[in-house]
């Protein structure tokens, strides 16, 4: 790897312009990409995952830290000439789809282990995590995900915190789930509006992960649909739905009807869709 040339001159030789509306902002520091891939260490016989590798960064990092293998899912066609080096360059460990990774089935597709290390496009990057938390069965052994860092704290908030809502209930439910550093927007080339951060994601144990995610979710959007509100009104419509009040439902979990949705821990609303399930 060390025979390619710089991310920079990359970028200028290619001519990689930023597309803004694919959420395109470039890391282009490998001391940056180096410490994001060595979050997803050890990667000795480990098969990577990364969406919208760009010019190939993080790319060349998740392959200098040994991973076995690196697919890379990249819908701009402009970049595949520069990933098409890197994979030269890497004794043939690097696979390049040109493609819609919301489309790509990657426990079909990429054999286990597996882990999920990339920057997301903004514009896409938690509907992508939400497709992924919510698969089942659980397909990936760990993600490291950069994020806007208004959403890394939605992932990781704890109750009573403002971020704290619908993402945090369901990405804990799964996984343990913390905030690893943050990268200020000056880092980016070109720079975003907003700072970012870098989430990893190990997953619970069989016993501790919720097994019910599309009903958890249903749960915590009819709660957190009316977040200011108290639960036995947010959450009115949905139990009668299910043939019961909001308040019996909550007192059957024994929750107080008061309380607002943002309190709750994550295990109540788990009691609250295991009752739904009885």
């Amino acid at each position: 790897m060390d025979n390619l040339p710089s991310l920079t001159e990359v970028v200028r030789d290619y001519d990689l312009g930023a597309n803004k509306k694919l959420g395109q902002h470039f890391l282009l520091d490998m001391n940056l990409t180096d410490k994001i891939a060595r979050l997803a260490t050890p990667l000795e016989g480990v098969n990577v995952v990364e969406i919208g590798p760009g010019p190939g960064g993080l790319t060349r990092a998740l392959l200098v830290n040994e991973a076995a293998s690196v697919t890379v899912i990249e819908m701009d066609e402009r970049f595949l000439p520069a990933l098409a080096d890197i994979g030269r360059a890497s004794g043939d460990r690097l696979s390049v789809i040109k493609g819609d990774a919301l489309k790509f089935d990657i426990a079909t597709n990429i054999s286990a282990p597996r882990k999920i290390v990339a920057n997301l496009p903004y514009n896409v990057g938690t509907k992508m995590l939400i497709n992924w938390v919510t698969e089942t069965p659980r397909f990936w052994d760990q993600m490291v995900l950069m994020f806007q860092k208004e959403v890394a704290e939605r992932v990781c908030a704890a109750p009573g915190e403002n971020a704290y809502g619908r993402l945090a209930v369901l990405c804990q439910s799964v996984a343990d789930c913390h905030m690893a550093f943050d990268i200020p927007a000056r880092a980016f080339t070109p720079p975003p509006k907003v700072d970012s951060a870098v989430v990893v994601m190990h997953p619970l144990a069989d016993g501790q992960s919720y097994p019910d995610l599309k009903l958890l979710g249903q749960v915590t959007q009819a709660a957190f649909g009316q977040r200011r509100k108290m639960l036995r009104v947010s959450l009115k419509s949905f139990a009668k739905k299910h043939g019961m009040t909001a308040t019996e439902w909550l007192e059957k979990a024994e929750i107080d009807p008061q309380l607002r949705p943002e309190t709750l821990p994550v295990s109540d609303f788990q009691k609250l869709a295991d009752i739904l399930k009885a």
